[in-house]
């Protein structure tokens, strides 16, 4: 048996046609991602009616947008283009760390953020008082750290599988799932410990999230005034949408696959969760939120008088 030292990545099988529009199509949503995320930060950084909690986490979730985009598009569009490509050992629990990295942090900052939501709607009073600076600062750390560590033991635990066969990743990038088809040992260790840490990073982050949010309906639901409901509801449903389309997407690939779920599903539903939703996450925020929106305009209008007096 030899020593592995690179793999093989075969992301498609179709016609040059159809991977070079594939390729036109992935680049586009990335540099949108890139702008997108980019522009909800400084947004966030510079306007002061940004400065509050909520914001402050969702300029986290686009900090780790910008690095799960930029670790897998790059390589997977070198792959695309050349119908292949070889990644060594190293790169690959590299791109599997960064990946479980941003992966999980936003895991928990997606539980962080609905926390926020059910203490400015079901304890409104105490919300300033709870929700400090100092505090969104912690918990946004916890997320990182936390994030850094689970992802490490993963990715120990993944470098110790044996590969002895034909070292082949029909897949996009170096993911869990396809790394752990072309093991031929230590295969059942590493289910054992996904299943471990599915408590801390699945499992215990969407009981919090439903907990947090039947909590917040409930509480809606008993305001008087239907404009109340309205503004409250609004300022829930942005983040409601990204939960379900992460969640969805992510439980699908690694916890409840279906039995009949091709490959190309497989990546498919890769692709949405990795190039997709951190697309669409600045789109949504920014539509459906009127802060933003307003900060955005200030910006805007600035930006023309000073082209003006130009």
């Amino acid at each position: 048996m030899t020593t592995v030292t690179e793999f093989f990545i075969v992301a498609s099988q179709s016609s040059r046609y159809i991977r070079i529009n594939l390729i036109c199509l992935i680049l586009m949503i990335y540099c949108g991602t890139i702008c997108g995320n980019l522009l909800i930060i400084t947004l966030v950084s510079t306007s002061k009616n940004l400065h509050a909690p909520m914001y402050f986490f969702i300029s986290q979730l686009s900090i780790t947008d910008i690095f799960l985009t930029s670790n897998i598009v790059p390589n997977m569009l070198h792959i695309l283009l050349n119908n292949g490509g070889t990644i060594t050992v190293i790169s690959c629990m590299t791109q599997l760390y960064v990946f479980g990295t941003t992966e999980a942090s936003e895991c928990l900052l997606l539980t962080v953020m609905s926390y926020d939501r059910y203490v400015a709607i079901c304890n409104p009073l105490l919300y300033s008082s709870i929700m400090t600076k100092t505090c969104c600062v912690i918990l946004a750390a916890m997320c990182w750290v936390l994030s850094f560590f689970f992802s490490f033991i993963e990715t120990l635990f993944i470098s110790n599988l044996t590969f002895c066969g034909p070292n082949i990743i029909d897949h996009f990038f170096c993911d869990l799932v396809p790394l752990m088809k072309i093991a031929c040992s230590g295969v059942y260790t590493m289910e054992l410990v996904n299943y471990i840490l599915s408590f801390p990073l699945l499992l215990s982050p969407i009981t919090i999230i439903i907990i947090s949010y039947t909590n917040i309906i409930v509480t809606i639901l008993r305001f008087q005034s239907r404009i109340s409901r309205q503004k409250a509801f609004s300022t829930c449903s942005s983040h409601l949408i990204v939960v379900i389309i992460f969640y969805v997407t992510l439980l699908s690939v690694y916890i409840f696959p279906t039995g009949g779920q091709t490959l190309n599903t497989s990546k498919l539903l890769s692709l949405l969760y990795t190039v997709f939703t951190p697309f669409i996450n600045p789109i949504i925020y920014s539509l459906r939120n009127k802060e933003i929106k307003k900060s955005l305009q200030e910006i805007f209008n600035k930006y023309c008088i000073c082209c003006y007096i130009l």
